[in-house]
């Protein structure tokens, strides 16, 4: 006769079996993908392959209509309503002189198609998002990463910055993030101007 500890070891055992069966009385042989403790592997496995294919399907979709061969400059997404993110987008393109940065509104239907793709929420407009074809950044990282192409000092002071740990750069900027519309208001129309 087996022992329970027996029983455990070869078979997967369940607390709702009937006494007789968890102890071994009975030998009955569970399902393959049961044995174990081998299928919530299987389930979290097959739930990750499916996200992986939605993803790959939304970066396609996106890469085909924003990043094509004759242009792969990366997209900053800001808040088409906020006065702060309006001057940040004057400021960028006023030291960007070569034009390597395109700009789109979070609120436009590209920018909910670029965010998703990004991997947040198509109503997500809490931070600056810079999209390029094989990556995006958020936050501070977004902010950095725009300054490295800028004209001079921008890009020094950017890797200046760098130094400063992510979590202490992240809280600065939610917290300018959070009350930009109390210290800085809101524009009038729906979108910035500069489109």
């Amino acid at each position: 006769m087996a022992t329970a500890a027996q029983c455990s070891s070869w078979y997967y055992t369940s607390p709702t079996l009937p006494l007789h069966r968890r102890h071994g009385l009975l030998r009955r042989q569970p399902p393959q993908a049961a044995q174990r403790g081998q299928w919530p592997r299987l389930q979290v496995a097959a739930a990750a392959a499916g996200g992986a294919r939605a993803e790959d399907s939304i970066k396609a979709a996106t890469d085909a209509e924003f990043f094509q061969p004759s242009d792969t400059r990366p997209i900053m997404l800001f808040d088409g309503v906020c006065n702060l993110c309006n001057g940040g987008v004057r400021f960028v393109r006023e030291h960007d002189p070569n034009r390597s940065i395109r700009y789109m509104p979070l609120q436009s239907e590209s920018g909910r198609k670029l965010l998703q793709r990004s991997g947040r929420s198509p109503d997500d407009i809490s931070s600056v998002v810079l999209v390029e074809k094989d990556r995006s950044y958020i936050k501070s990282e977004a902010v950095l990463r725009i300054m490295e192409y800028l004209n001079l000092p921008f890009p020094q002071l950017a890797i200046f910055l760098k130094f400063v740990p992510l979590f202490l750069r992240d809280f600065a900027y939610d917290n300018v993030a959070n009350n930009r519309y109390i210290v800085f208001g809101r524009s009038e129309m729906e979108a910035c101007e500069i489109l």
